[in-house]
């Protein structure tokens, strides 16, 4: 069996890979258990240098990695570039700080005994990853657990196996150990035999709600770790008093990044009734003067959506909105070109329960609401399953932060589009998922966080004793 990459901007086939076969998986994981018994006794210093090092390699080859995502899924090559340089500042801020968030921690207890709580790795953690990001999803995940001891094992996205391919390339460069880090091109369907393996210590998705279901409910079946991060369907609230200018420029940033295929882009913009009119008026021609085209080119904005099957998806959900009563204020037909593109479009007057009200649109769609005022601004974000990122537009920043803390999210902005940083916790809740990555949670999640009692004094044995 073999795995075809293929450009979404021209349809051509890149290259093709061979499947990683039975055979070739249960050696695989073999090794990589092996490898973890070694690794786990790696001085942590060992383990930071070489993760600065494969940031080194991310810097030194940025246009190569860049035109690489570029090509697998029309990520606009500016914004591929940044990409890669993020992957390098998350092997940065690990190989920096790991030690500090892995060291013991000493805990004042018993007063005739010495506690503390450890931090030791778990062994393979298989990571299943998406192609919107396909070179950060995997860093933000393979930096932390590689430098906490553990084993990577790489299920990437069968639309980005080149990616998936050029990542191990940069760790081993890096001089990680063969097999710490292992990409598996396997289907789908052979996921969930991977999960059960013995050998598997937890799993990490980000996904699809109902890919993460269905990987939590093998891995809960196991009793293994999980952490999922499933999508959102985040809200732009804007107040009245929000400083127009920079609010719309943001918000067709915020709505347009990755041509629309991210997470945590802003998909609802909830508008309250004194600036709606104005605010759409500007917003809709912001999107219009946005720039489609091929992805390659510096002056592009908004490339391919990823599969053509995507695009399906997309219109699909936009068609049915219309058909619900939904008003097409810009763009929603596929444009009549070679490759998977689809333009900025712009719904509103979209009815409740539509699928650009309910549901997560992939692309380069917005929804715009019109609410009388702040409470049923706060009422209207918080009406979705999704928990992902949220963010609010006003001119007093001390309202922002009141109404930052009412968002059912996991993540809040004030006068800023939502964005993940390696220095902060990153991950939502309801259908969003659970689970935190980056920062000092991210590297705990896989961590065995062990409680460790030394009796300094023989005296009288506790009375209580659970």
């Amino acid at each position: 069996m073999s795995i075809e990459s293929t450009n979404p901007a021209t349809g051509d086939v890149i290259e093709t890979y061979d499947e990683t076969d039975a055979s070739e998986r249960e050696n695989r994981l073999d090794r990589a258990q092996a490898a973890f018994e070694e690794w786990r006794d790696v001085p942590i210093e060992t383990r930071q240098r070489l993760l600065v090092d494969a940031g080194d390699i991310l810097r030194e080859n940025t246009e190569e990695y860049a035109e690489l995502m570029t090509r697998e899924m029309g990520k606009p090559i500016e914004q591929a570039r940044a990409e890669v340089e993020k992957c390098a500042w998350v092997c940065d801020y690990y190989g920096e700080h790991a030690a500090e968030f892995l060291q013991d921690e000493v805990v004042a207890g018993d007063p005739n005994a010495r506690t503390v709580v450890a931090h030791q790795p778990l062994g393979p953690i298989l990571a299943i990853m998406p192609w919107n990001f396909p070179f950060w999803q995997v860093f933000r995940f393979a930096a932390p657990n590689l430098v906490a001891g553990n084993v990577g094992l790489l299920k990437h996205a069968s639309n980005v196996p080149g990616c998936a391919r050029a990542i191990e390339d940069i760790f081993h460069e890096a001089g990680f150990p063969a097999d710490v880090f292992t990409t598996l091109l396997i289907d789908s369907s052979e996921i969930e035999a991977v999960i059960q393996d013995d050998r598997v210590q937890g799993v990490t998705l980000t996904g699809s709600d109902g890919a993460g279901r269905a990987v939590a409910e093998t891995a809960g079946s196991e009793l293994k770790k999980t952490v999922l991060e499933l999508g959102g369907s985040d809200p732009f609230v804007v107040l009245e008093d929000a400083p127009l200018d920079e609010t719309v420029e943001t918000a067709v940033q915020a709505r347009l990044l990755n041509s629309g295929q991210s997470c945590i882009a802003a998909k609802r913009f909830i508008v309250v009734e004194d600036v709606y009119d104005e605010f759409v008026d500007r917003f809709v021609a912001e999107m219009d003067a946005q720039v489609v085209g091929d992805p390659l080119d510096e002056e592009t904005d908004i490339g391919p959506q990823a599969r053509p099957d995507l695009l399906d998806q997309l219109h699909e959900q936009v068609q049915e909105t219309v058909e619900q009563g939904g008003e097409v204020r810009l763009g929603g037909e596929p444009m009549d070109r070679e490759g998977a593109f689809y333009p900025p479009t712009v719904l509103t007057n979209v009815p409740e329960d539509a699928p650009a009200d309910q549901e997560e649109l992939f692309g380069p769609v917005a929804t715009v609401f019109r609410v009388p005022d702040e409470a049923a601004a706060i009422e209207k974000a918080n009406d979705t399953r999704f928990g992902l990122g949220a963010s609010v537009w006003t001119d007093d920043l001390e309202r922002g932060e009141r109404v930052a803390r009412e968002f059912d999210s996991g993540l809040a902005f004030v006068n800023e589009l939502v964005k993940s940083d390696p220095r902060l916790p990153f991950g939502g809740v309801k259908d969003s998922g659970y689970g935190r990555e980056l920062a000092r949670d991210g590297i705990h999640e896989f961590t065995n966080t062990k409680t460790i009692w030394v009796q300094q004094d023989a005296g009288e044995e506790s009375e209580l004793v659970d």
